[in-house]
């Protein structure tokens, strides 16, 4: 596996932020760019971009190590295999799609998870939509997203070969997105996404090191799932 930086090229970035697609679906299929020579191919890495300074950074996991198409884009890549006892702690971030699945008609559906709780919440009072709901227990947005979110990380967590450090985590970011454009009319793409914080200890080596090259939770191929590490 590699472990890639992509950044603007030095004295290149006016042109590298011409040539970045900012949709979710444009954004996928550029960083595709990437990976020359196996247009049929899986998707065979994970990716998150930040914004560092105004410019653009794209942090990838992937196969195949990249290569730049154009000069506007400097690409740094190493070899990928961390090498993680149990009981050591590491700083980390992480972008995700918090989602919950449930079972409606017979069919799993994916809800996001501050939304779903929305809606447990109303139905509990009878209500049709957060506006109606006007006393004093309806709790603010924040915390609904903090204490959502939160539940969503520290239960997958250990499935994943981490426990969280509760007090340290930070959940901030939340944003959701829509995408119509090369979807069918009636379609629309929809999904959230929030970002983490904080400190982990590992307790499953051989777990916690497939969280890093699979990425945890869904809409990968919108730059959610890479997990980000570094030693305390």
């Amino acid at each position: 596996m590699y472990f890639s930086l992509i950044s603007p090229a030095p004295g290149r970035e006016r042109d590298a932020a011409q040539a970045r697609a900012l949709g979710p679906y444009e954004e996928h299929q550029w960083l595709w760019r990437f990976f020359p020579g196996a247009p049929d191919a899986n998707r065979d890495f994970l990716f998150c971009h930040r914004e560092v300074e105004g410019a653009s950074r794209y942090y990838l996991v992937s196969g195949r190590p990249p290569m730049s198409p154009d000069a506007a884009w400097f690409v740094q890549t190493r070899d990928y295999a961390p090498e993680l006892d149990s009981g050591a702690r590491l700083r980390f971030d992480l972008r995700a799609n918090p989602i919950v699945t449930s079972k409606r008609d017979g069919k799993a559906r994916r809800d996001d998870v501050v939304m779903a709780e929305k809606k447990r919440l109303l139905q509990e009072r009878g209500l049709n939509n957060w506006s109606e709901w006007q006393d004093a227990g309806k709790p603010q947005l924040y915390d609904l997203v903090d204490r959502t979110c939160r539940h969503w990380l520290i239960r997958r967590a250990e499935a994943h070969g981490f426990l969280v450090d509760e007090d340290a985590l930070r959940v901030d970011g939340y944003l959701t997105h829509s995408e119509r454009r090369h979807l069918p009319r009636t379609q629309q793409l929809r999904f959230s996404t929030v970002d983490f914080s904080g400190v982990l200890t590992v307790t499953d080596p051989d777990r916690f090191r497939s969280a890093l090259t699979t990425g945890i939770g869904p809409a990968k191929a919108f730059g959610c799932g890479l997990l980000l590490v570094r030693r305390c």
